[in-house]
């Protein structure tokens, strides 16, 4: 689980609600005013009914997958992956029977199709243009589920305005009726239970939508770093490099303290 994802959430509802209490309490106000079941129809059903315009269906139902692969996260230490890498280029050198054989050992599939490329004897440059190619469709798919939150956060403030001004079409139109209640009573209480539209819609852009927009995109930079380091790892293999410099060459792409050093002996060192 993506516990930063949770604990932000978290931390958002809890500062954003204990702020609406303390203030209910300190003018003794209801709390329960800011729960609004027509307003909140409004800002989240215009929303999902804009976003299935805006975007395939196919992609609008599956929301919930979506909203899930945020929580649960999906970064990976990258310094056991170049040990890994490292690993198979010492069976590399031995020959494409031995790497057949250290295939299922392997459990990132990315790298074990690379490596199953290197047995089947393609030529780096084959190498890099199919993994290249597939680094760059899984950017552009994974791209279509980011912009989809980034457009529900631009909806979601608009069907706010929208739900604030429907309220205020009531407010006038019962002030017009004339009656005996107090004027300046029924504009104040139209006004506040017109405004809460407008915050559903921006607590729902600024707390949800747009920051998980915002770490989808952060998982797909993740994932493409770690697939290019696969992808010129397992170009260095099929070039039977030594894995001293298979280490060194990959290590570039990840921060300098998940750095290894190899022993001259071949076996691993402690940090740089």
């Amino acid at each position: 689980m993506d516990f930063a994802t949770i604990l932000g959430v978290l931390i958002g509802v809890g500062l954003v609600g204990g702020a609406i209490f303390m203030q209910g309490m300190a003018q003794g106000t209801n709390p329960l005013v800011f729960v609004e079941l027509n307003s909140f129809m409004i800002v989240l059903g215009g929303t999902l009914a804009a976003t299935a315009i805006a975007f395939p269906l196919k992609e609008v139902l599956r929301l919930m997958t979506i909203m899930g692969a945020v929580f649960k996260g999906g970064k990976a230490e990258l310094g056991p992956l170049v040990d890994e890498i490292v690993d198979m280029g010492g069976v590399a050198r031995k020959g494409p029977k031995d790497l057949e054989d250290a295939l299922p050992r392997v459990r990132n599939f990315f790298l074990r199709d690379g490596l199953q490329m290197v047995v089947d004897g393609y030529s780096v440059e084959e190498i890099r243009d199919i993994l290249g190619t597939r680094v760059e469709y899984r950017e552009e798919r994974e791209s279509t589920e980011s912009e989809l939150f980034k457009a529900m956060g631009k909806f979601s403030p608009a069907f706010g305005i929208i739900g604030t001004l429907i309220g205020l079409v009531y407010m006038l139109k019962g002030m017009g009726a004339g009656g005996t209640e107090d004027v300046a009573a029924q504009v104040g209480g139209g006004m506040a239970t017109a405004l809460i539209t407008t915050f559903y819609g921006a607590v729902l852009a600024n707390l949800f939508f747009l920051p998980m927009s915002e770490k989808l995109n952060s998982q797909i930079g993740q994932k493409s770093t770690m697939q290019n380091m696969i992808t010129e790892g397992v170009c260095l293999l099929q070039m039977k490099k030594h894995p001293l410099i298979v280490r060194e060459k990959i290590n570039s792409f990840i921060p300098p303290r998940e750095w290894k050093k190899m022993e001259p002996g071949g076996g691993g060192g402690g940090p740089a």
